[in-house]
Order: structure tokens, then C-alpha cells, then sequence
């Protein structure tokens, strides 16, 4: 791997082990064995290699969302393991979670980086809508749209009161009493 490659997984393991706000450029050179003038040289500034290194992450747990549950059989159990699964995932890997909430606010002051994000997340919908809809094309992105909304929102009350956050079960139990409201 040549400097750019070593920053950008030394950013990745920074966002991880201390997050966002708390990481310096000397963290990152330390973590990728480069030096303080190669993030000016290959990113511009160590803001714009983290939000980078945050969206590339981003891509990589879309990809882990889009696989989770989908060996299951029918709709019913393919989106419990789904959700077993996302949530093992908020329970594991907390600090990754963590730093993805953490650089959704910054990217907002970034049009490159938001768009990057923007087409990570729409990618994230699109996946899923075929894991969840496969069988009906034009609900398809609704249903990932949905989906991708619910992971935020789980995904926030898993790091925020893990005790009290739903499981997999209460989820599916409310998806359903919401599908059959009148």
C-alpha cells in the first residue's frame, strides 16, 4: 500500500478507537506510518480524510446490511435475522456506530463528501429494497428506504440505552401492528 492507502485505514481505526472529534493528525500518522504532510498532500486536510475514511466505511456497512438475513426463508424470518443480525452488529462494533453518527453532522459542511455519502446511502436503499422486496420492483426502494430508516433509528437507541433499545422480535412484532393498523 503506498501513503494514501496506509492514511485512509489509519483514519478508518482512528474513527473506531477514538472517533471524530477526538482524533488528531498525529493519531492518524501514527496509526498508518506516514508522516503529517502526506494527509495535506494526498487529502487536502485531515477533516476531508476523515469524512473519507467515514463514507468509505459507510459503503462497507451498507454492504454488511445488504447480507445480513438474507439466507433466511420467508419475509417474516428473513427480516428477523436481519435485524438480529444489525443488532449484534450495534453490540460488537459500537464504536464504528458511533463514529458514523458522529460524522453524519460533519459531512453536512462538505457538498462533495455529503454527496459521497448521499450515493453511499442511496445504494444502502436500493440493496435493501431487493433484499426486502425482491418480488415487487416498484415497492422495492420504498422498502429499503424504510429499512435504511429504521437501522438510523435502532441503530441510535442500541448506543444511546442498550438495555431498553428493542430486539429483533419487538421490531417485527411493530412492523407487523403498523402493517395491520386501521
Amino acid at each position: 500500500m503506498g501513503h494514501r492507502e496506509d492514511l485512509l485505514e489509519g483514519a478508518k481505526r482512528c474513527l473506531v478507537e477514538r472517533g471524530y472529534s477526538r482524533t488528531t493528525a498525529r493519531d492518524i500518522v501514527q496509526a498508518s506510518g506516514t508522516n503529517l504532510g502526506s494527509i495535506g498532500y494526498h487529502y487536502g486536510t485531515k477533516d476531508k480524510l476523515l469524512l473519507t475514511a467515514m463514507v468509505e466505511m459507510s459503503g462497507e456497512l451498507a454492504e454488511e446490511m445488504m447480507t445480513v438475513g438474507a439466507g433466511a426463508d420467508g419475509a417474516e424470518n428473513r427480516l428477523r435475522a436481519f435485524w438480529e443480525g444489525m443488532i449484534d452488529s450495534f453490540r460488537r462494533n459500537p464504536a464504528l456506530w458511533k463514529a458514523n453518527i458522529e460524522i453524519l453532522a460533519q459531512t453536512l459542511h462538505d457538498d462533495e463528501l455529503r454527496a459521497q455519502l448521499a450515493d453511499t446511502e442511496e445504494r444502502a436503499r436500493i440493496g435493501l429494497g431487493r433484499t426486502f422486496a425482491p418480488d415487487a420492483p416498484s415497492a422495492s426502494r420504498a422498502a429499503g428506504a424504510v429499512q435504511f430508516a429504521l437501522i438510523m433509528g435502532v441503530m441510535a437507541q442500541h448506543l444511546i440505552d442498550p438495555d431498553r433499545a428493542p430486539d429483533a422480535e419487538a421490531i417485527v412484532d411493530g412492523l407487523k401492528a403498523l402493517a395491520t393498523a386501521q
